[in-house]
């Protein structure tokens, strides 16, 4: 039975201009890095996905090598196209990139003309796409020219294979390079994804935050909840058959005295106003100038549902 979009789907999402852009974004977005993988339940996929769309999430955030293994949530969301979503494209804003490690080999990796061209196509065929919303550098690589890489970005756009171009976490001044070098070539950085949270202020203690509102450059926010530290989950310690027990992405030794202290602290303020201590952190987020979105992942949708809290926050 072919699936129906809810067609109250806009009525209670907030969006926020992308730098000086014309692309609207949703205040919270869909990340496929966990949950998507072909190690993960199929039909709990769609379930997520199903549910976004039918809240007003638009933005969907994915890159070559998430899974596992490696490309399988590419190849979940081209399911996903074919299956629900096919009718509904031109209402979708889909990323992709490249960066990291992809496959064996010297071409596989990094930011070379070779790698980020070949990846998008194999990215496309996974995702059954004519082309991306938006396609990323992945990472600042330190052994290529920047202007190979930011080349490959603008010819990629040129190519009409992606609308946009952006960038993930690249150090200022390289940062600053790279919006000159693109805008002067008729094809401006549309956003910059970053990690911001509230354990990590790096791109705001750093000034990259400032540069994207200088520059009209959009700011997204990858892991806003530090992989599940900023939650409720592990304020009395690691809970059995958590992400952190399990020692992947989150190792037991970052839970470290301040760092419980810190949550505890952020838990006590969230209260507070009212808030749980995963809806309090996503909201300060979003109240950063600057901040066009928070990307989310989930795991069910429960869990989506409490964090689309936020935006009422």
């Amino acid at each position: 039975m072919e699936w129906i979009a809810n067609e109250h789907r806009y009525d209670a999402m907030q969006y926020a201009r992308c730098g000086r852009s014309g692309v609207l974004l949703p205040k919270v977005s869909l990340g496929f890095w966990h949950n998507f993988g072909a190690v993960d339940d199929f039909e709990r996929c769609r379930e997520i996905m199903r549910y976004a769309f039918d809240q007003g999430i638009t933005h969907f955030d994915l890159a070559n090598n998430y899974g596992p293994p490696y490309g399988s949530a590419e190849q979940t969301f081209g399911r996903l196209m074919d299956e629900d979503f096919r009718p509904y494209r031109d209402e979708m804003f889909i990323a992709t990139k490249a960066g990291y490690d992809m496959w064996p080999g010297p071409y596989g990796n990094w930011g070379s003309r070779k790698y980020l061209m070949a990846s998008l196509d194999q990215s496309l065929g996974r995702m059954h796409l004519d082309y991306v919303d938006l396609f990323y550098s992945h990472r600042f690589d330190p052994h290529t020219p920047l202007e190979e890489t930011l080349q490959a970005l603008v010819d990629i756009v040129r190519s009409g294979k992606a609308l946009y171009v952006g960038i993930s976490r690249w150090p200022l001044e390289a940062t600053r390079f790279a919006f000159r070098y693109l805008r002067e070539r008729d094809v401006p950085c549309l956003i910059y994804q970053g990690r911001i949270n509230l354990l990590d202020r790096a791109p705001i203690e750093e000034g990259i935050l400032d540069l994207c509102r200088e520059e009209g450059v959009g700011f997204i926010s990858f892991s806003p909840l530090a992989q599940g530290l900023l939650t409720d989950r592990y304020l009395n310690g690691i809970p059995e058959g958590s992400r952190m027990s399990k020692g992947k992405f989150l190792r037991p030794e970052m839970l470290t005295d301040e760092v419980l202290q810190k949550i505890r602290q952020y838990n006590t303020e969230a209260q507070t106003e009212g808030l749980s201590l995963a809806e309090y952190a996503l909201a300060w987020i979003l109240r950063q100038p600057g901040v066009t979105s928070v990307l989310v992942g989930a795991s069910s949708t429960g869990q989506l549902e409490r964090n689309l809290a936020c935006i009422k926050s």
